[in-house]
């Protein structure tokens, strides 16, 4: 399964300037764990931020499955109150 992973704009920053990579994962854990290898800087990023895989938004998505061409959008956490 090859999902396609879009980051945040302010992201980019801790990839080397890359908006989107192609991942091969079964499941959003799986994915996370190879993006986190991939860019170290963003292991704290990716432990806060929600999920939109196929236009559907996952806060805990941690075992969602990913389809053969996922579009998935990582979305960093909004804090406030």
């Amino acid at each position: 399964m090859m999902a396609t992973v879009h980051f945040p704009s302010g992201w980019t920053e801790h990839t080397g300037g890359v908006e989107q990579i192609t991942i091969d994962a079964l499941r959003v854990d799986e994915m996370m764990a190879a993006l986190a290898v991939r860019f170290p800087a963003l292991g704290r990023y990716l432990d806060q931020s929600a999920v939109a895989i196929d236009g559907q938004i996952y806060h805990h998505a941690r075992y969602e499955a990913l389809g053969r061409d996922s579009e998935v959008h990582l979305l960093p956490a909004i804090s406030g109150g």
